[in-house]
C-alpha cells in the first residue's frame, strides 16, 4: 500500500485544499467553494451589511453573502445566532473584531456544527476559509489534491 492509498488516521476524511461544503442553516440547498487552510485558526465566511438584533432576548445578526465565488450577482440574505464577538488577526496582521456564529457544515458525508466568523472577503480568492478549529479531529488535508469530496456534482450553474 503507497502513502496515497493509506486511509486517514482515526476514520477522519480525506480533503483537498479547496472543497465545496454547504451551510444548511446559511445558504438553503447552495453551495459554497472553500479554502481549506491550516494555517488558519479560525474560519470564516465573507458577509457584508451585518445588522445586529435580538430575537426572544438573545443576540442575532442578519446579513447578506455572496456564495459564489467571482459572481456578485448571486446575494443570499442569512440570520444566525451571534455567540460572541472575537479578535481574529488576519493574513496581512491587522487585528479586527469580527462576529461569531455557530451554523452546520456539510462536507461529504460529514455534518457537524462548527463556528464562523463573518468578514469582508471581497479581495480573497475564496468566499469562506475553512480553519483548523472547524476541521480538528475530523479532516486529514492533502494539499496536492482539491474536490476530493466531489466538486463537480456541487458546482453551481453557469
Amino acid at each position: 500500500m503507497t502513502g496515497q492509498d493509506t486511509p486517514p488516521p482515526g476514520g477522519r476524511t480525506l480533503v483537498g485544499w479547496r472543497e465545496w461544503v454547504h451551510l444548511p442553516d446559511l445558504l438553503d440547498g447552495g453551495w459554497i467553494k472553500a479554502k481549506v487552510d491550516t494555517g488558519a485558526r479560525t474560519s470564516a465566511l465573507h458577509a457584508w451589511d451585518v445588522e445586529h438584533f435580538e430575537r426572544d432576548g438573545v443576540g442575532w445578526l442578519r446579513f447578506f453573502l455572496h456564495p459564489r465565488q467571482h459572481d456578485d450577482d448571486h446575494v443570499v440574505r442569512a440570520e444566525a445566532q451571534l455567540v460572541e464577538q472575537r479578535e481574529v488577526r488576519s493574513s496581512n496582521g491587522d487585528v479586527e473584531l469580527r462576529p461569531v456564529v455557530r451554523t452546520t457544515l456539510a462536507l461529504g458525508a460529514q455534518r457537524y456544527d462548527m463556528e464562523l466568523t463573518l468578514t469582508n472577503r471581497d479581495q480573497m480568492g475564496f468566499r469562506m476559509l475553512l480553519g483548523r478549529t472547524g476541521m480538528a479531529r475530523r479532516l486529514v488535508v492533502d494539499p496536492g489534491s482539491s474536490y476530493l469530496l466531489g466538486g463537480d456534482r456541487h458546482r453551481p450553474p453557469g
